[in-house]
């Protein structure tokens, strides 16, 4: 029988279990043998981490071609306009391409967030806003990189969802299993 693990990742932990660098990782949080994490989230980002034995169910998380939604609550600096949230959702053109359509919506900040360590600079001069952005790919960095490329640099990052999955009643740094 296979092992599903959700994973409510804290910021600045790497999303591996080994590190030659003395950096957090997953081994410091998650002592279960044999699992792996199906798809990253970066080191600047938080939430929801899927960690599975079962190799099949590891690449349908993963692999573009199957395109898994994957939904993040996003703080940007500044406020987008139409525009933006319309360039968002039509796909960007980044490095590596044209991002496929994401839905993007601007919405308040999350009831339920966290505090976070360390905590996101504030700049009185400029505001920030929150956007709730899924995708069904996964590059490197990828809704990092759309937030910038319309103008609004990414300053938190938590992903919520999963496919079916999601964050509800998982504490930072915690684990359940699905």
């Amino acid at each position: 029988m296979s092992r599903t693990i959700l994973f409510n990742k804290p910021h600045g932990v790497l999303s591996q279990f080994t590190d030659g660098q003395a950096r957090a990782t997953l081994s410091d949080f998650i002592d279960v043998p044999k699992v792996y994490a199906a798809g990253r989230l970066d080191r600047d980002s938080e939430g929801l981490l899927v960690l599975t034995d079962d190799g099949k169910l590891q690449a349908k998380i993963a692999h573009p071609k199957y395109k898994a939604e994957k939904t993040y609550m996003v703080q940007v600096e500044g406020e987008p306009d139409a525009s933006a949230l319309a360039a968002l959702r039509g796909g960007v053109v980044l490095k590596d391409g044209r991002t496929r359509p994401a839905k993007v919506e601007a919405v308040a900040q999350p009831a339920w967030l966290w505090p976070r360590d360390p905590p996101v600079r504030v700049r009185k001069t400029v505001p920030d806003s929150w956007l709730k952005i899924a995708i069904t790919e996964g590059r490197n960095r990828q809704v990092r990189r759309m937030c910038a490329a319309v103008g609004h640099p990414c300053l938190r990052l938590i992903r919520v969802q999963i496919g079916a999955w999601t964050l509800d009643g998982i504490d930072p740094g915690t684990w359940r299993d699905a």
